[in-house]
């Protein structure tokens, strides 16, 4: 009575997911180093005979969620036919964009363009040169680009139309009915379900990672702490904190508010940047990625690089796709559960297009204002990024006016990201752990979260920034063949319920054909019956009169 009361309606999964989680954080935890070996030599394994299964699927689901948007299956809406959006559009925006990749923005917004200026992609350029800083960032874009949101868009509709669709329960499971049938009720569905917490667990964990690190940087350039493993920890302790009052509020209020503050401030920054930096000179520069982005975005998409030993593709564009194979349980769900009442064509245009437009403008304000001082007036940024992955941008804020009240906002604004990111998350778990309900109990959220900031704890013992790259590609694997599956149970149940659509309204037009070809055929008979029948004169209804007898 007592675990049913806080923990609410949670099964097996739960419990697994639970156990199997605990023992990784206890043995990184105790044996760091062996868990950092054991995790490399895996990614080694993974990287060498399956690296290439992450492009090829990711490019798929590409042109698979565009394909949905502007096929026949693009009107069908995410619930009853005359349903309507539970939130305004904005706000709907606002909580994509906080829950998907926030933290990864400001984390990677200069530094990645930095460091591909310092060690340029694949070795096609010369290390700090113009052209070093062009494909810096087309790759930028790449990377942040349509191939990463394809991850979030698929599982997203997949589970919004099983939700609000069919009135199914929000789980991953329900996703493969169309494949599995009623096996998805046995261990099958529960297999696939610890599976998608797990995934989710560590993709999650990766980005309070590299959150607790830009935060960590930004106080050490403002004094307030030293960039040490203790320092992190501490932050992440404090976001904790944050997180578990965020927790306590309903979705639509908690969630909701953290959401459009953070849009707010990240949108106040980005303007004062773009303003403030080299305004010209970000325009020009996001002109013309946005052309070599989708000129070169096929080339870009299937790079393995199987000649040579170089592992440029594993470090970067394997380890993106990887990060976003594991945040797409989470960021899906948590979409899935904000858009009821949107149509196919309406999700998929949402949740890629405007989302990537905006990484677009954040990558070429800040890493375009970064490389052009680093260019043309040799601030140090290259060197700072080199030293400290995350100092890139604080040392960028500082070529410009009322750069430490920037840095002050910047830190605020990745503290943010980072407790909507653990909220948004606890949610989602909560759900999948409680058999899809929509709201678990708020116990149920903190334990999740909880375990998220020690499992991002841990990571940051067994490696780094590095660690958090290894864990994050090999954790994402096995997700990534299940998302294969679930397009292809996606498009069963769709195409299903098009022939289910197509057969109604055949119904209805061929009744209607037999009414109108019927009516000669019943006036004939109508006007035979009249000719062998025929009718009476009608009666008059006034009553006769009498005429009276003299």
């Amino acid at each position: 009575m007592f675990l049913r009361r806080y923990l609410g309606d949670v099964g097996l999964v739960f419990y697994v997911s639970v156990l199997i989680i605990t023992v990784f954080v206890i043995a990184a935890a105790l044996q760091p180093e062996a868990v950092e070996s054991t995790a490399q030599k895996l990614l080694d394994v993974t990287a060498r005979n399956v690296g290439w299964m992450y492009l090829m699927a990711t490019t798929g689901f590409v042109l698979f969620v565009f394909f949905l948007a502007f096929s026949r299956f693009g009107c069908i809406r995410l619930g009853p036919d005359n349903e309507l959006a539970e939130f305004s559009y904005v706000s709907w925006l606002a909580m994509i964009f906080s829950a998907g990749m926030g933290v990864g923005l400001v984390f990677w917004g200069v530094a990645e363009p930095m460091m591909h200026f310092n060690e340029p992609p694949l070795g096609l350029g010369e290390p700090r040169s113009a052209e070093a800083a062009q494909l810096g960032m087309r790759y930028a874009f790449f990377h942040w680009g349509f191939h990463q949101w394809a991850n979030f868009t698929l599982v997203g509709l997949a589970i919004a139309y099983v939700r609000f669709r069919h009135n199914s329960h929000g789980l991953i499971s329900e996703t493969f009915r169309p494949l599995l049938g009623r096996r998805v009720d046995q261990g099958w569905g529960a297999a696939i379900d610890i599976l998608a917490v797990i995934s989710t667990i560590f993709g999650v964990a990766t980005t309070l990672g590299l959150g607790a690190l830009q935060v960590n940087s930004g106080l050490a350039r403002l004094g307030v702490a030293e960039y040490t493993v203790v320092s992190q920890f501490m932050i992440l302790a404090g976001l904790a904190t944050l997180f578990i009052i965020s927790a306590m509020t309903p979705l639509d209020k908690g969630i909701r508010y953290l959401s459009n503050a953070n849009m707010l401030l990240a949108a106040g920054l980005l303007v004062f940047v773009l303003v403030t930096g080299p305004t010209a000179f970000i325009f020009g520069e996001l002109t013309q990625t946005v052309g070599e982005y989708l000129g070169n975005i096929i080339e870009m998409s299937l790079v393995t690089t199987p000649y040579s030993h170089e592992h440029w593709v594993e470090q970067w564009t394997m380890f993106y796709w990887a990060w976003g194979l594991s945040w797409a349980p989470f960021v899906g769900s948590f979409i899935a559960r904000i858009s009821k009442g949107r149509t196919i064509r309406e999700f998929v245009m949402g949740v890629m297009l405007v989302p990537v437009a905006l990484s677009m403008l954040w990558f070429s304000t800040f890493g375009g204002a970064a490389i052009h001082f680093e260019l043309f007036d040799g601030v140090g940024i290259a060197d700072a990024v080199a030293k400290e992955v995350p100092a890139g941008l604080y040392v960028l804020l500082d070529q410009l006016p009322w750069g430490i009240v920037a840095a002050i906002l910047a830190v605020a604004l990745v503290s943010m990201f980072v407790v909507t990111s653990a909220d948004s998350a606890t949610f989602v778990l909560g759900m999948f752990t409680s058999k899809g309900v929509l709201t678990p109990t708020r116990f149920v959220r903190i334990l999740w979260g909880c375990l998220q900031l020690l499992m991002a704890s841990v990571l940051l013992l067994t490696g780094g920034l590095y660690g958090l790259r290894t864990v994050s590609i090999i954790a994402a694997f096995p997700f990534m063949l299940l998302m294969v599956l679930m397009a292809f149970s996606l498009h069963k149940d769709l195409a299903a319920e098009i022939r289910r659509r197509e057969e109604k309204e055949l119904l209805i037009r061929t009744r209607i054909e037999q009414w109108l070809l019927r009516e000669p055929e019943r006036e004939a008979e109508h006007q035979v019956e009249e000719a062998i029948h025929p009718t009476a004169p009608e009666q008059d209804c006034e009553p006769p009169v009498k005429v009276p007898i003299a």
